[in-house]
C-alpha cells in the first residue's frame, strides 16, 4: 500500500503557486529551511540553490505543500503523505492539463468557494452543465485548469 505520495506540478514560481494552493486547500507550506542550513553548512547545497520565502531560508525552484494532519519528517520538513510539490520549469504552459485537481464544496457553497478562490488569484474559464451534475472551471494563478464542484 502507497505510504505517501505528491503530484509533482511544474510551475514558473513555484513559492507563489505553493501560496496559491496552500491557501486553497487549507494545506501547510513545507518548511525545509533546517535541511537546507544544514547542506549549506556542510556545502552540499550552493547558496545559489535557495531563496528568502516567509522569512526563512527554501529552495529556489522547489515549494512545497501539505494535509495538515498528515506525518511530516521534522528533520527535512517533508510531507509524508498527501503533498502537491510545484517544480520550477523554463517553459510555460502552453496547452490543456492532462491531469487536473477537482475542489469539492461544502454542499450549496461552490459559489462561495469559487468566489474565494478567485480572490487568491484563480480565474473562472466556464460554467460546465452536464446531466450529472455541474461544476466551474477555474484557472489557477498559471493558467492550470482546475474544478470546483
Amino acid at each position: 500500500m502507497t505510504l505517501h505520495w505528491k503530484l509533482v506540478i511544474d510551475a514558473g514560481d513555484p513559492h507563489a503557486q505553493a501560496d496559491f494552493w496552500a491557501e486553497a486547500l487549507g494545506y501547510l507550506l513545507e518548511d525545509n529551511s533546517a535541511l537546507i542550513e544544514q547542506l549549506l553548512a556542510a556545502g552540499a547545497a550552493p547558496e545559489a540553490a535557495t531563496v528568502q520565502s516567509h522569512g526563512r531560508r527554501a529552495w529556489r525552484d522547489l515549494a512545497a505543500v501539505r494535509h495538515p494532519d498528515d506525518p511530516y519528517d521534522v528533520k527535512s520538513g517533508t510531507g509524508l503523505g498527501r503533498r502537491l510539490l510545484f517544480q520550477r520549469v523554463p517553459e510555460v504552459k502552453t496547452v490543456k492539463n492532462r491531469l487536473h485537481m477537482d475542489v469539492h464544496a461544502a454542499p450549496g457553497e461552490r459559489e462561495a468557494e469559487v468566489e474565494r478562490l478567485v480572490r487568491l488569484g484563480a480565474g473562472v474559464l466556464r460554467t460546465v452543465d452536464h446531466p450529472g451534475g455541474s461544476w466551474q472551471v477555474l484557472l489557477d494563478p498559471e493558467g492550470n485548469e482546475f474544478c470546483v464542484h
